[in-house]
């Protein structure tokens, strides 16, 4: 970016920033919501403020359980901007009729249902009446879990917990747990140099979830060797977006939005479909309306 643009892009900032906080200083902040340690959101909210703020806009990062906590705090003004999961956007949109929109579809979350390598079940059934971590309360993981659980049809339903992911890891493999759910793109780096952990097809379940609750559930396969395993494990995906509150003023809209794309090389999104950003990925966010500021972008790029 040229120095004469950066400034551009800067003056607008800093004009737009009247909608958001303050910070110890006096100065206006963006309230950046991410997610948990050792998922894909806080690393990736992390490169994303430290661009922003090269672009001039002054970014405060903060660590959430992800989805809902996040769509929550947009709503009831503690954050400005944060990422979520499709199902969780949807239903803060349809359901609950939050002030939110979407500045951009980000990348494709994979469910892992994740079982011991050793383990007898082969199939989501099995986890009848067996304890189950389906991740964190405020968790877009947790929404997912919940459904994909109850498509399946247990005979009983699981006896679930609520575990962060290295937690659920652990509590795995010292048996204190049979299973546990994580949505997140692939590989999660936490899974990923592990062979005492194997995954779970859920594909099946996919009509199901589109049945019920649209097409936020998409058919996905988590890659032969993304996790040591010699072949694909057909699943349920759900995208991520990057979403913002409805009143965030449309010019920061626009500098958020075109930021993302400019440093989309940088930002190290997880290597799934839609990893490099992409301006026709991004724009489907289904029944999540783009907020305005964003929806400018893309006509610019699109003319």
């Amino acid at each position: 970016m040229s120095i004469s643009r950066r400034s551009l892009l800067g003056a607008i900032a800093v004009a737009a920033m009247s909608g958001c906080s303050q910070g110890d200083d006096g100065r206006r902040e963006l309230r950046l919501a991410t997610g948990l340690a050792g998922g894909p959101y806080r690393p990736l909210g992390d490169r994303l403020a430290e661009e922003l703020r090269r672009a001039g806009v002054r970014t405060r990062v903060m660590g959430t359980a992800a989805s809902v906590q996040n769509l929550t705090m947009m709503t009831d003004g503690r954050a400005d901007a944060g990422f979520a999961l499709a199902d969780s956007a949807a239903d803060a949109v349809r359901v609950r009729h939050q002030p939110v929109t979407a500045l951009a579809r980000m990348y494709m979350n994979y469910v892992h249902l994740v079982v011991p390598a050793t383990s007898g079940v082969t199939e989501v059934r099995q986890l009848s009446g067996r304890a189950v971590s389906i991740g964190v309360e405020g968790s877009g993981t947790a929404v997912t879990a919940t459904r994909v659980l109850a498509a399946a049809g247990l005979e009983r339903p699981p006896r679930a917990v609520r575990l962060n992911l290295d937690t659920s890891v652990e509590a795995l493999l010292r048996g204190r747990i049979e299973a546990f759910f994580w949505s997140g793109g692939v590989p999660t780096p936490a899974l990923a140099a592990r062979d005492d952990l194997r995954l779970l097809p859920l594909e099946p379940l996919v009509p199901v979830l589109r049945r019920a609750y649209g097409p936020v559930y998409e058919h996905a396969s988590v890659p032969a060797g993304a996790y040591g395993g010699a072949t694909s494990v057909p699943t349920v995906g759900t995208p991520s977006y990057l979403m913002c509150r409805a009143s965030l003023p449309d010019d920061l809209a626009y500098t958020i939005t075109e930021t993302l794309f400019l440093a989309r090389d940088r930002l190290q999104a997880p290597s799934a479909p839609g990893g490099r950003l992409d301006e026709r990925y991004a724009i489907g966010t289904g029944t999540v309306p783009l907020h305005p500021g964003a929806a400018r972008y893309y006509r610019s790029v699109y003319g």
